[in-house]
């Protein structure tokens, strides 16, 4: 089978490996889309994420979608929760599977991702798709999942006034979860005029380019003068992390999703402070799967207009430097 992987900065290579064996415990499952992250932006153009550095030939791919080639339910298409907890530690038990002691998660360390043919996976984690979804659509519920749990940090309630300051899909995502949630002042910011547009699009009542030279003016002002209840940071900036505090009223609340270059966030601690700000950091998601799928197959969470390129395996380099360049929204490679 046809497998992708990554040895160094930029140097991805597709290898033909063996088929994996399902384990008693395991679907083996036939891959048909993958969405490309920003996490895996990250391990493309650096080797790395964080404090975690390439030291294998690694598979990347953690938003995924297949068809169960073996067992009781196959031929099912499915989605793929990327994230292995071992339900044994303090925190599984305790419902938090996402601070897991000994999570094994796709794309990441020993574990191999998804942008292979074929891979075997817990079937706890495996979730049927309904009829009417599209593959794409199926890969598309994993950021979605960790749109869902930093709205579950942020308690967006009716009449609240919220920023998404960052308009990946992520971001996109939050934009409309905070429609849906009632909110009223929904203010998005982005440097790319594409991604403004869909912000807009999706429900934003002011959306204001990030690198205009008047962001700071402009996102006050619609921010109005007691500020807004909660923002959502999704770029992974720390202009945009500054801007968030400084948008967010006093006694209100600051979500950081983005995933910073150099590992480092930094705000002004006086303002946090003054403003008796509430910090939360997102750790992935838990538990959002079902909630995912009523959401995109009722029509709240539209995902497949999210999807602006879709490539095929074998042009693996393409999809990679498009999603390097952040052109267009998110790109997807089908198998």
């Amino acid at each position: 089978m046809k497998v992708l992987r990554l040895h160094d900065i930029g140097e991805l290579r597709l290898h033909d490996e063996d088929e994996p064996v399902a384990a008693k415990n395991e679907y083996l499952l036939r891959v048909t889309a993958v969405g490309l992250c920003g996490s895996d932006v990250h391990w493309y153009a650096e080797a790395a994420i964080g404090d975690a550095r390439l030291d294998r030939p690694l598979v990347l791919g953690h938003e995924f979608a297949g068809i169960i080639d073996s067992g009781d339910r196959k031929g099912q298409h499915v989605a793929v929760d990327p994230a292995i907890a071992c339900r044994q530690c303090r925190h599984c038990l305790e419902g938090n599977p996402n601070f897991c002691d000994h999570m094994r998660f796709a794309g990441h360390g020993s574990v191999d991702g998804a942008l292979r043919e074929k891979v075997s996976w817990p079937k706890f984690l495996v979730h049927r798709l309904p009829d009417d979804f599209t593959d794409i659509e199926g890969a598309m519920l994993e950021p979605l999942g960790v749109a869902l749990h930093a709205l579950n940090l942020g308690h967006v309630l009716p009449g609240m006034s919220a920023g998404v300051f960052g308009c990946g899909p992520i971001g996109l995502m939050l934009v409309q979860l905070v429609r849906a949630a009632g909110a009223t002042r929904i203010v998005a910011t982005e440097r790319l005029s594409q991604r403004l547009d869909a912000a807009r699009s999706f429900g934003a009542t002011h959306v204001i380019r990030a690198d205009s030279g008047q962001e700071s003016a402009e996102i006050a002002a619609a921010a109005g003068r007691d500020g807004l209840d909660i923002v959502f940071e999704a770029a992974g900036d720390n202009h945009a992390v500054e801007s968030a505090m400084g948008a967010t009223r006093p006694g209100g609340k600051v979500i950081l999703i983005g995933i910073p270059d150099d590992d480092r966030t930094a705000f002004s601690a006086s303002v946090a402070r003054r403003k008796g700000l509430t910090i939360k950091l997102v750790r992935r998601m838990k538990h959002t799967y079902p909630l995912a799928i009523r959401l995109v197959q009722s029509g709240v969470v539209d995902v497949r207009s999210l999807v602006s390129h879709r490539f095929p395996l074998a042009e693996y380099k393409a999809a990679f430097e498009i999603a390097r360049r952040r052109e267009g929204i998110k790109v997807v490679i089908t198998l």
